[in-house]
Parts: C-alpha cells; sequence; structure tokens
C-alpha cells in the first residue's frame, strides 16, 4: 500500500474552477511572463482569457430543476489555453472506471498534479445537490491506506481529502450536462511560454469568434426534450433578454421563482468569476494592455468591464423582492448592445493593430 502527496503544489482559491486549476497548474511549472504585474506569474483572469473561449449560451429546459441554464464559456476553453500556450495536452476519457482512475494515478507517481473533470454534486466537501460534470479541479496525491484521494478545488482555500468511493462516482458521473467518463487531462508543459502579446491576440480573436456563435455552446444539444430553447453567442444575448417576459407564461409557479433566483447564481456565484466571465475578460485584457502597452486591449477591457456590470445589474434586479419580471427583462435588454460592443472591441483587439 502507498501514500504519494505532492507537497509543494502552489494553490489559492480562484473565480472559476478551468481558469483557477490552470493558473495553479502554471504556476507548479514556474512558467509565466516578465512584465506581468506582481512577480510575473499570471493571475486567474489572465488565464482565462488566454483560453479564448468567452462566450454565451441560454438553454430554457422542461423538466430541469431550474428550468434555465445560463453560461458564459465555451467547452473547450482548457484545451485551447494549453495549444495556444505550447503546452502538449491530451484530454483522455474512457468508460471504465478503472482506467479512468489508471490515468489519475500514474501522473501522481510521476510527481505530476492531474486536472480532471468532477459532478460538484458527488464531491462531499461542495454540499450542493445540483449536478454540474464539468467542474475542473486538480488531483495532487492519494492514500491506498486511507483509501483517499487528495484534492485542490479553486472554490476551497485547503486541500480536500476525500473518500475513494466518493472521487470515482464524481470522476464518472452521468449527471448534467452529460457524462464525463473520466476526463483527464495529462499536461507536459513547455520550458517556457511564447511571447504574450501574440498568445493575447489570438485568444481575443477566438473569444470574439466564439461570441459570433462560433463553438459556442458547452455541451451537446441534440437530445433536449420538446418545448426546449437553446441559444448561443452575441445574437443569443437578444434572445434570452426577450425570453424573459414569456417566464410567467411558460413556467408553472414553482417553476418561475426557481427561474429567477437561478440568474445571480449564474451570473455571480457559479464559478464565473463575477459578471458572467466578463468581469475575468476584462483583468486579462487590463494584464495585457498594462504588460505590452497596447491600446486596443485596454479598450476592450473597459468594454468587458461594462458587459460585467451589466450582467451583475442583472442579478441584482432578478433578487428584489417581490419579483418583478419586467424590472428583470428591462435590466437585460441593456445587454446586447453592450455584448456586441464587447466582441467588436476584442476583435479589434485580436487584429493586432499596431498603428496607436
Amino acid at each position: 500500500m502507498a501514500r504519494k502527496i505532492i507537497t509543494d503544489y502552489p494553490h489559492s482559491l480562484g473565480g472559476h474552477c478551468g481558469s483557477g486549476a490552470l493558473r495553479d497548474l502554471l504556476h507548479w511549472a514556474d512558467l509565466g511572463w516578465q512584465g506581468l504585474p506582481g512577480d510575473g506569474r499570471p493571475g486567474e483572469g489572465l488565464v482565462f482569457g488566454l483560453g479564448g473561449g468567452l462566450s454565451f449560451m441560454y438553454t430554457r429546459y422542461p423538466g430541469l430543476t431550474p428550468p434555465i441554464y445560463l453560461v458564459g464559456r465555451n467547452a473547450d476553453m482548457e484545451l485551447d489555453f494549453c495549444q495556444r500556450l505550447g503546452i502538449d495536452t491530451k484530454r483522455q476519457q474512457a468508460d471504465d472506471p478503472d482506467q479512468g482512475w489508471h490515468w489519475v494515478k500514474d501522473e501522481i507517481d510521476a510527481g505530476r498534479p492531474v486536472m480532471v473533470w468532477c459532478d460538484i454534486a458527488e464531491l462531499p466537501y461542495l454540499r450542493v445537490r445540483l449536478s454540474n460534470t464539468r467542474h475542473d479541479v486538480v488531483i495532487i496525491g492519494y492514500d491506498d491506506d486511507r483509501n483517499t484521494v487528495f484534492i485542490v478545488d479553486n472554490d476551497r482555500e485547503d486541500v480536500q481529502e476525500v473518500p475513494m468511493a466518493a472521487f470515482r462516482r464524481a470522476h464518472g458521473s452521468n449527471g448534467f450536462p452529460g457524462p464525463n467518463r473520466f476526463a483527464t487531462y495529462q499536461m507536459r508543459f513547455p520550458d517556457r511560454l511564447p511571447d504574450l502579446l501574440t498568445c493575447a491576440r489570438d485568444a481575443a480573436a477566438s473569444a470574439a469568434r466564439v461570441l459570433g456563435g462560433e463553438d459556442a455552446l458547452l455541451f451537446d444539444v441534440t437530445n433536449l426534450p420538446d418545448g426546449s430553447l437553446v441559444t448561443s453567442g452575441v445574437d443569443g444575448v437578444k434572445a434570452f433578454a426577450d425570453d424573459i417576459i414569456t417566464w410567467p407564461y411558460r413556467f408553472d409557479p414553482d417553476e418561475l421563482p426557481a427561474a429567477v433566483k437561478s440568474l445571480p447564481v449564474f451570473v455571480e456565484k457559479a464559478g464565473t468569476g463575477g459578471g458572467l466571465f466578463r468581469r475575468l475578460e476584462a483583468d486579462f485584457c487590463r494584464d495585457v494592455a498594462q504588460t505590452s502597452g497596447d491600446h486596443d486591449f485596454a479598450v476592450a477591457a473597459e468594454a468587458c468591464q461594462r458587459s460585467a456590470d451589466a450582467w451583475s445589474a442583472l442579478g441584482d434586479a432578478a433578487r428584489v423582492d417581490p419579483m418583478d419580471i419586467q424590472a428583470i427583462s428591462d435590466a437585460a435588454h441593456r445587454l446586447p448592445a453592450l455584448e456586441a460592443a464587447m466582441q467588436a472591441a476584442l476583435a479589434k483587439a485580436g487584429q493586432g493593430d499596431t498603428t496607436h
């Protein structure tokens, strides 16, 4: 029997599971760029933005609790981040739980922390019932005698020791939005990272395309039930805003308050970093502007911040008691123009305009 733990793994709380995990992994690999604020190590916003996955997806989903789902990033942010930065990465998936654990154990035994997908509903320390099978955590060790694994989660400051049975359920869950199939990221880090401004321009251009609807969806929507609505990208924000005023006619008396109360959760609390991921994107643009002096990224930072603030205002409107659907709808209708301006600003930053 054996116990193996990576004891020097750096960790701090994060706003989003994916960008928080990738930030910690970069710090563990001792990678960064000179000129960044602080010690040259990338912050979470910079990591998120370099994934190029800022997005929008709204799903009205009969039978789901709550009956809507809202998200502001796409499915492949982690893989795109790694590819952009020259990190050799494979996301391995299988239906055999022993194979899934074999992938994790091999990395730990080699002294490498490993990022995996887990279902938040199966992680005992989170104490939530809502399923999300796409939650990124980093495994840094295991203890055969105690039959446990050691998990680093952006939502917890301390390392979490989790029973192996619970981890296997979380790692192989068939919950929402779909089976995670023991998804395990095998990463090999380079000796140094490529030029920051070049990577940032590519990521900003990618985010602008995603906001235009390209690869904007977080999960497969081909088998949703009748009566569902799926919208994405900047056009989807307008459809979402238009849909809110119809909720009292579409949802039963129990579903309507659940949908309204879920809005601030999706916007602020569900691992978004605030303002439906727009605040993280603003931090990314700010860091790039400060490090490189690029004017277009400074402009994009302000556009992202305005959009983030408007999303937060929508969340605030949804918290008001008694419920005011018209006020919530009005707050949502301020979003499409701001989202379009943000998309345009990111597209311009991605062009690499050197005239400033």
